[in-house]
């Protein structure tokens, strides 16, 4: 029986952290602000984007405007199962149910309404993994000013001091 931990299969998920400043320590549970499936969150996004700006073209009949009130509830529903309780309390808040069949001008603005916290989402991600890139960048550059990267592990350290890499070799 081998001692090494088994890879993560491709279908499971990673929770992506928002927010690295605010991730608990270990032993504090889940970190906040997570998205369990990133892809999915791409695709209904997508999705909900396009309805707008198609919204945005076509004047709606009563059973078209029930039909994109039907889509924008499930879209809400779909993005909830991937967020974490936070995220998914502030969408609740943002995104209320559509009552009965909606005006276009209600449709719309739901729309919008999603499309722009949406982007907000997308935007704090990638602020997020900015920082994170910047942070260790830092932390890289710190141990390499110190000296506690090896050259070359591998290699007998001369009198001079340890052996300098000639070169990568494929």
């Amino acid at each position: 029986m081998s001692t090494e931990p088994e890879a993560p299969s491709e279908d499971a998920v990673q929770a992506i952290p928002i927010e690295p400043q605010d991730m608990p320590a270990p032993d504090e549970g889940p970190p906040q602000e997570t998205i369990t499936e990133p892809a999915k969150l791409l695709r209904i996004a997508s999705m909900v984007r396009e309805l707008l700006d198609e919204t945005r073209q076509a004047s709606l009949d009563e059973s078209g405007r029930k039909r994109l009130a039907d889509i924008y509830q499930r879209a809400v529903s779909e993005l909830s199962e991937v967020l974490s309780d936070d995220l998914k309390q502030e969408l609740g808040e943002l995104a209320p149910p559509l009552e009965g069949v909606p005006s276009e001008s209600e449709i719309r603005v739901a729309q919008a309404q999603l499309v722009g916290w949406l982007e907000g989402l997308f935007h704090g991600i990638q602020a997020a993994m900015f920082a994170q890139q910047a942070a260790a960048r830092a932390q890289f550059e710190e141990i390499k000013r110190r000296g506690l990267l090896p050259q070359n592990p591998d290699a007998p350290e001369s009198p001079d001091g340890p052996a300098q890499r000639s070169g990568t070799y494929l």
